[in-house]
């Protein structure tokens, strides 16, 4: 991997596709499989064929790489031959023809409103951290955030006058994603409460702390729902994301377009936004059912 070629190739991700460092460097990983495999059957990386590469994928099922992981290696593969192309390393792209393998689509579970209402009621607001986990929750679902983003949420990304927070996403793609006043209002519960701990240095501007006044963790966010979901009597299986998703979901059944679903939540491409549309798929089947005449 010390070829020059490779090195710029690093340095392609990093500034001009603004890759995070995990990206890249599981980007560098499954490029160090193909290329081992090509050292071992003594074959440039700048001749490499259709056939080539087909013949590396039938060797990863061999060994058992599941199709979600092909498919991550497939789209590190691509965006390299890509790359080559524009250094003009290389004439034609081999990756063109190359398919990816049929990905099995996990649908999200999704909380219903009154299921969210019901995990925000089971909180108990005598309780120090009860303000702040209300406003954790109410913050997540309405905003559609992920957990690592509403962990590292600040002060001074919520714009309250403009209705705005400002989101820093995967690969440091800052994003503005409007904010209810059912949101606000709790945050706005929560900051007397977060203003009488002893912050820690570095963490005088989030948002969400824990009791000894430093970030919280991950975990802790998706031990206190599934705690308030139990002793709310919720059964479906969920996580942050969770609320994520449901988010999505309750707006696309409200008629929300799905690029402006995608522009929200911080998807890179649409087809990530799409599985949304096979969620979406329950409601529609069940409101024609209920409303169309034929149906009654």
């Amino acid at each position: 991997m010390n070829d020059p070629v490779i090195s710029r190739y690093k340095g392609y991700l990093t500034l001009e596709r603004s890759l995070s460092p995990n990206t890249i460097e599981a980007y560098r990983r499954d490029l160090e499989k193909l290329l081992d495999w090509l050292g071992q059957a003594q074959k440039d990386y700048r001749k490499v064929t259709l056939d080539d590469l087909q013949h590396f994928l039938e060797l990863l099922s061999e060994l058992g790489i599941g199709s979600r992981s092909q498919a991550r290696i497939i789209s590190g593969i691509k965006s390299f031959y890509h790359f080559l192309l524009i250094e003009t390393e290389i004439k034609a792209n081999p990756t063109e023809l190359l398919e990816l393998p049929k990905l099995a689509r996990h649908l999200p579970s999704v909380l219903s409103t009154d299921e969210i209402n019901a995990i925000e009621e089971a909180i108990d607001l005598s309780k120090p951290e009860g303000t702040r986990n209300l406003a954790i929750i109410e913050t997540m679902y309405s905003c559609g955030l992920r957990v690592s983003e509403v962990i590292s949420l600040k002060r001074s990304d919520i714009y309250a006058n403009e209705h705005f927070i400002r989101i820093m996403g995967k690969g440091s793609k800052q994003r503005l994603v409007p904010i209810s006043d059912t949101a606000l209002h709790y945050i706005g519960n929560y900051l007397p409460d977060r203003d009488l701990l002893n912050i820690q240095k570095g963490c005088d501007d989030l948002l969400f702390l824990n009791r000894r006044g430093g970030q919280l963790s991950r975990q802790m966010v998706f031990i206190m729902l599934k705690q308030y979901a139990a002793e709310a009597g919720i059964k479906t299986p969920l996580s942050p994301h969770t609320l994520r998703h449901s988010f999505a979901t309750h707006l696309l059944e409200g008629g929300a377009n799905l690029r402006v679903i995608q522009e929200l939540l911080g998807h890179e491409s649409i087809l990530t936004t799409e599985i949304y549309t096979h969620t979406d798929m329950t409601y529609l089947r069940d409101t024609i059912e209920r409303f169309h005449p034929r149906n009654k």
